[in-house]
């Protein structure tokens, strides 16, 4: 058995709602690496996304390979079967190298007393003595009571996870993939010991963590900025990058385990306290985003004009009479007020310049409007329904949605998080 391949510090993940943009995705990733950042693509798509769409894992890898070929990349990349489940993955392992294994349903559920003593037992450093993290402002020490508290919590969600990463590694090479465990659904954020006790079990559990994407304060709405302190969020980045380090000497967890951060795309506000903290701490992460490349397209559509433009119209109209629908598998992740999204029939007025304004993610932008981007977020299954229609378009206007696809990557992402984060490339092993 091999080691796993390695995400090196610093990779991206990309979503594609309909395959057609890893072309234009990865030209942001050649210019960032061309910037100096070694940096490692992974294209990410949920059993969910797939459902809605129609599509199917093979897809995804079917583009990403492509681009990769056209574009002449010799690097590492990454197929995301994105916040798997055990009733979702098979479907997802011929074509996945990269498994966000998703936990949430199982948080909260009752660990068996007999599974929570025998951690106890396996555990006594965690239990009375001060435990002291570098770069901590202060040491703690758990009580019986508290370890047992974290334990009944999380440690069924941790075994579930080591269940289904060890039936992905017995239809794939372990070394062929790379683990990421998923805790960020939930209510609240994992506190330093309660992230300490969950590294822990899935060292037990035998887990090769390549990344762990805990909860964090604030909310990460779809296609919008975050909402929340962001000094905070830089402090838990901070003190989670430290348990990280110091659960990797203890518990001999992969030296490479970094954060991932699951950003629902376009949380720039974020990003120069990201950048700040992985400066600071020499750190490396995982950035995933959702649809932000899928509005791109939308743009792209309405700034060419003619069809273009009278299609993204169409497509707000039909999802304006949704709006029920198309948001309520996305509720706990939007801020969405109806009266505040424009009437059809103003959309229906605009020019391509107006339409362009109100969807593009420009914070100093007087007409941008939050609450019609993130219907149009959450609305790609209408497009799906679009057919070929849709698809027509996507090809007749894909000089404009590219140029908009990577230059929002390249400019509002990539370089806010990574530029001057220079780093000797990694040795990466060839392209599968």
């Amino acid at each position: 058995m091999h080691p796993p391949r390695s995400l090196g510090r610093f990779s991206f993940g990309f979503g594609d709602r309909f395959g057609r943009q890893a072309h234009a995705q990865l030209q942001a990733c050649r210019q960032t690496v061309a910037d100096g950042v070694d940096l490692i693509p992974v294209w990410n798509k949920s059993h969910r996304e797939h459902r809605l769409i129609g599509t199917a894992p093979a897809s995804t890898r079917a583009a990403a390979d492509a681009a990769v070929q056209a574009l002449g990349w010799t690097r590492s990349y990454f197929v995301d079967a994105d916040h798997i489940r055990r009733a979702t993955v098979d479907e997802a392992l011929a074509a996945s190298d990269f498994f966000t294994i998703d936990v949430a349903e199982s948080i909260g559920q009752r660990a068996d007393p007999a599974a929570v003593a025998a951690f106890r037992r396996q555990h006594p450093e965690l239990v009375g003595s001060r435990i002291e993290i570098a770069g901590l402002d202060r040491a703690f020490a758990l009580t019986e009571a508290e370890l047992e508290r974290i334990a009944a919590q999380y440690l069924r969600a941790v075994q579930a996870a080591g269940e289904l990463y060890r039936h992905i590694a017995q239809a794939k090479d372990p070394g062929t993939f790379v683990t990421e465990v998923s805790l960020d659904e939930t209510e609240q954020p994992q506190t330093p010991p309660e992230l300490l006790v969950i590294l822990a079990a899935l060292a037990d559990e035998q887990v090769p963590l390549a990344t762990i994407a805990p909860k964090f304060t604030g909310r990460f709405n779809k296609g919008v900025d975050y909402a929340g302190a962001v000094a905070q969020f830089e402090r838990e980045f901070s003190d989670d990058v430290r348990v990280l380090a110091h659960a990797v000497q203890r518990y001999g967890l992969p030296p490479a385990l970094k954060l991932s951060i699951h950003s629902g795309s376009d949380k720039f506000s974020l990003y120069p306290a990201l950048h700040r903290a992985l400066a600071r701490l020499q750190a490396g992460v995982h950035v995933k985003t959702a649809g932000t490349s899928w509005l791109e397209e939308v743009i792209g559509l309405a700034e060419s004009g003619g069809e273009g433009l009278a299609l993204a119209k169409e497509l707000y109209a039909r999802a304006s009479a949704r709006v029920d629908e198309l948001c309520a598998p996305y509720a706990t992740v939007l801020d969405l007020d109806r009266a505040r999204l424009p009437s059809v029939g103003q959309v229906q007025r605009w020019g391509a310049e107006e339409y362009v304004r109100a969807l593009r993610h420009d914070p100093l932008e007087v007409r941008f409007n939050p609450h019609l981007r993130q219907l149009l977020h959450v609305s790609f299954k209408v497009a799906a329904e679009m057919g070929d229609r849709y698809l027509d378009q996507l090809v007749a206007c894909a000089s404009v949605i590219a140029r908009n696809v990577t230059g929002n990557l390249l400019e509002r992402h990539l370089r806010p998080i990574f530029l001057g984060l220079t780093t000797p490339p990694s040795p990466s092993p060839p392209c599968p």
